[in-house]
C-alpha cells in the first residue's frame, strides 16, 4: 500500500506541476492535524514520513513546566491511524494542493507587468471580459477595452499585462487592450530588429481604436528604422494593424533635433517651418494654408498625437494666419476663430458673437491696409464717422 501511495503522490505532483517534497510536507501537516483531533493525543507531537518506504510515524516528546520539549522522542502512532485519519488527511491535502497551485500560478505571472499574453475569450459582459490563458484567467475590464471592439467568445486575443494581484482565490491578472505598451510589444514580436535592439521605439502616442504614432530610431546606420517596422510591402505593420482591428499606425523617424522631430511627428501633413518657444514649452508650426486641416487632423487628433509624441505643446498656424499676426500684432482683434466650412471645405473666420462667417479672401479684402477691429473699436469708429457727417 505504501508503494501505491508513493506512486500516487508522484503522479499527482506531475499533474499539478508541484514538487513531491511539497506534497510530503502537506501530507505530514494533514496527518498531524488529524492525529491531534483524536482523543488522548499527545500535546507536543508531529508526523514523519520516510520518502522511500512511505513509512508514516507519529512522534512525541514530553514538555516541561515552561512548555519546552524534554527527554527522548517516542513513537505514539495509533494502531488504526491510517484508517481513522484518511478522510481528514484527504481534506487537508486537497486544501494544501490548491494553495500550492495558486502560489505556483502567482509566481508564474508575478513580475510580468508590461508583458504581452495571448488568451481565448471565455465570457464577456458590460463590466469585464475573461481571457483564458491556459492555467489561469485574465481580467479585461471595460475601461481597458477599445470602444469599437466587440469581443467574440472563443476568439483569440492579445493583451498587455498591467497588474498581477495576489488574492485568496489565486492570482488575478489584469490586462489591457488600450495601453500604448501593447503597440510596443506587438512591434517587438513582429520586428526582429526591435527585439534585437537594433531599432528602438523612442516614443509612442495612442488613441485606442483610432490612431497611433510611434517614433523609431536605428542604432545601425545601415538599417532604416521606418522600413524595418513597415516590412516588405507593409507585411509587418499590417499584422499589427490586423491585431488592433484596423487601428491606423503612423511610423516616423525619431530625431534629436526638436524642430525636425515635430515636423516629422505631424506627418502626413507637410510643414513649412517649426519655431520652438522654450519659455512656454510650445512648438509653433507653420503650414501652407491647404495643409492646415490635415495638420490639425480630424477633431484635432493629429495635433494631439504629435504633442504627446514629442512632449511639447503644438500650436499650428497657416501662412495666412501668421502673416496677419505679424502685420497686426499690436492691434486688438475681434473675438472669433478660424474653422473649416463643412460645405466648401474652405477656412472661414467665425465671429464669437455668432455672426456670418468670412472667407479668407473676403477677410483679406476687408482688412487690406487696416487691422480687423474688435467690437469696441468698430463702435468707436462708427461714432466718429457719424460726428464727422453732422459737422459737414
Amino acid at each position: 500500500m505504501n508503494a501505491d501511495m508513493l506512486e500516487a503522490l508522484q503522479a499527482l505532483a506531475r499533474e499539478k506541476g508541484i514538487t513531491v517534497d511539497a506534497l510530503f510536507a502537506a501530507l505530514a501537516d494533514a496527518l498531524e492535524s488529524a492525529y491531534k483531533r483524536m482523543p488522548d493525543a499527545e500535546e507536543y507531537s508531529w508526523v514523519t514520513i520516510d520518502p522511500e518506504t512511505m513509512d508514516i510515524r507519529v512522534m512525541a516528546q514530553e514538555l516541561d513546566e515552561d512548555y519546552n520539549p524534554v527527554g527522548e522522542e517516542y513513537d505514539v502512532t495509533p494502531e488504526n491511524f491510517g484508517r481513522i485519519a484518511a478522510q481528514t488527511a484527504r481534506q487537508v491535502m486537497t486544501q494544501r494542493i490548491r494553495e500550492a497551485e495558486r502560489e505556483l500560478k502567482y509566481e508564474e505571472y508575478a513580475g510580468r507587468e508590461g508583458d504581452i499574453v495571448t488568451g481565448m475569450i471565455q465570457q464577456t459582459d458590460a463590466r469585464y471580459t475573461l481571457l483564458d490563458l491556459g492555467r489561469v484567467e485574465a481580467l479585461l475590464p471595460q475601461s481597458e477595452q477599445v470602444m469599437f471592439e466587440r469581443p467574440e467568445p472563443n476568439a483569440r486575443l492579445k493583451a498587455y499585462i498591467v497588474e498581477v494581484r495576489k488574492t485568496a482565490k489565486g492570482p488575478q491578472i489584469v490586462v489591457s487592450r488600450t495601453h500604448p505598451g501593447l503597440v510596443k510589444r506587438l512591434f517587438e514580436l513582429e520586428v526582429p530588429e526591435i527585439a534585437d535592439g537594433i531599432v528602438e521605439i523612442k516614443a509612442c502616442a495612442r488613441e485606442p481604436g483610432h490612431r497611433t504614432k510611434i517614433a523609431v530610431y536605428s542604432n545601425d546606420s545601415n538599417v532604416d528604422p521606418v522600413g524595418a517596422c513597415v516590412g516588405a510591402r507593409g507585411a509587418r505593420v499590417r499584422q499589427i494593424v490586423t491585431e488592433l482591428r484596423g487601428e491606423k499606425i503612423d511610423i516616423v523617424p525619431f530625431s534629436e533635433d526638436l524642430p525636425d522631430f515635430v515636423m516629422k511627428a505631424l506627418s502626413p501633413a507637410k510643414v513649412k517651418e517649426v519655431r520652438i518657444i522654450e519659455e512656454t514649452g510650445t512648438a509653433e508650426v507653420i503650414v501652407p494654408d491647404f495643409q492646415l486641416s490635415l495638420a490639425i487632423g480630424k477633431e484635432g487628433q493629429n495635433a494631439r498625437l504629435a504633442a504627446r509624441l514629442t512632449g511639447w505643446r503644438v500650436d499650428i498656424k497657416s501662412e495666412t494666419q501668421l502673416a496677419q499676426e505679424e502685420a497686426y500684432g499690436d492691434v486688438e482683434w475681434a473675438e472669433g476663430e478660424w474653422v473649416v466650412d463643412p460645405e466648401t471645405g474652405e477656412q472661414v473666420w467665425k465671429p464669437a458673437d455668432g455672426g456670418e462667417g468670412v472667407s479668407a479672401e473676403e477677410w483679406s479684402d476687408h482688412t487690406e491696409g487696416d487691422a480687423p477691429l474688435s467690437e469696441t473699436d468698430a463702435a468707436d469708429e462708427a461714432k466718429n464717422t457719424d460726428s464727422a457727417s453732422e459737422e459737414e
